[in-house]
């Protein structure tokens, strides 16, 4: 299975005229999974999608309002990526992230009460408070963390990778990195291991294309990430990470791939962040017109908007429900996050390990 080469190495300065230019052959998908969805798909994608989308955007107003220190990553316009795959995964399979990592958590299932307490640092946060929004982590739903350590999580997953391989189980690691961590020195050895014994894992590169905000046709010799792999023999394709129908049959592909004995496989997920890299950056390596153009084309909750809407499957109405649905849920861990006790001064001393 394979996407059209999209970003080949030898067109990197073309492709930095526009990053548009990435997405205009994203439908001719040709694998054999496909890329319809009926209306029950769409409507959970649009669930899922809207709800990280409201998350981020009520943690960038109380990041500006004070109440969120430190770092924040927001995951804005690439809620495709996640939903779609968390759609092909099934129970027991792990995730693993880095630090643009709310969009995860929320699609793994964890509440937007513990995720938002989190970023508060509040004892009702997922890490009591001591974590924030770079790490947290839930065992039940089998996210096993974002990290601040650009590619950290690259080897970490592997190593889920081996445990399951060890265990003699039915599940795949899932780990998430940007097109900057795609450059990392562990990630290449993480390679060499899980391709030698045939690691289930997906490693899913998330190209938003400025990496902490340069251009990957200014700092990659090979931007086409999904070929990051040749070298030891693991298999990539390029997929559409901006329409979550795309994401969700190339997720298919790979993680059958993974079960079935084949060892990694590489997913370079095409996509594009509409803010910064963190909330302290103004973003000023790119055109407005080129953010406009991507919300206003590419968009993918608009995308799927559409078609509920062209194909009679909702209304403008009940859309508009489950708008404020999603808005009510995000209101109150919003609500809850500031409320809910700082922890107290015992929990310094606890976690920690000599």
């Amino acid at each position: 299975m394979a996407l059209p080469n999209l970003a080949s190495a030898s067109g990197r300065k073309s492709a930095a005229k526009s990053a548009t230019k990435l997405f205009s052959r994203a439908g001719d998908f040709t694998g054999k999974n496909s890329l319809e969805f009926g209306k029950e798909e769409d409507l959970h994608a649009y669930r899922e999608m809207l709800l990280i989308r409201r998350f981020e955007e009520k943690a960038g107003q109380l990041y500006g309002m004070g109440f969120i220190g430190g770092f924040c990553h927001l995951y804005i316009g690439q809620e495709a990526v996640v939903v779609g795959m968390q759609m092909a995964q099934k129970e027991g399979d792990q995730v693993i992230t880095a630090y643009r990592d709310h969009g995860h958590m929320l699609a793994t299932g964890m509440s937007a009460r513990g995720v938002m307490a989190e970023l508060t640092g509040r004892q009702g946060g997922y890490s009591r408070g001591k974590g924030g929004s770079m790490h947290m982590f839930s065992k039940e739903k089998n996210f096993y963390g974002g990290h601040g350590i650009v590619g950290a999580q690259v080897s970490l997953g592997t190593g889920l990778a081996f445990a399951n391989k060890y265990r003699g189980n039915d599940s795949v690691s899932v780990a998430y990195f940007g097109d900057g961590a795609a450059n990392q020195g562990q990630v290449y050895e993480s390679f060499n291991m899980a391709a030698l014994w045939k690691l289930p894992i997906v490693y899913i590169v998330e190209n938003n294309r400025y990496a902490m905000g340069t251009s990957t046709s200014r700092a990659t010799a090979q931007s086409n990430y999904s070929l990051r792999g040749s070298g030891f023999g693991i298999p990539g394709i390029q997929v559409d990470g901006m329409d979550v129908r795309a994401v969700k049959a190339a997720g298919d592909e790979a993680l059958e791939h993974c079960r079935t004995g084949n060892g990694p496989i590489i997913l370079e997920m095409l996509t594009y962040r509409y803010r910064g890299h963190s909330m302290s950056d103004p973003a000023k390596y790119r055109s407005k017109d080129e953010v406009q153009k991507m919300r206003s084309e590419h968009d993918p909750i608009e995308q799927v908007r559409k078609r509920l809407l062209d194909k009679g499957w909702s209304s403008e109405d009940e859309l508009k429900a489950i708008d404020k649905d999603i808005r009510d849920v995000v209101s109150d861990s919003a609500d809850f996050a500031q409320a809910d006790p700082e922890p107290d001064a015992s929990e310094l001393y606890t976690d920690i390990l000599l």
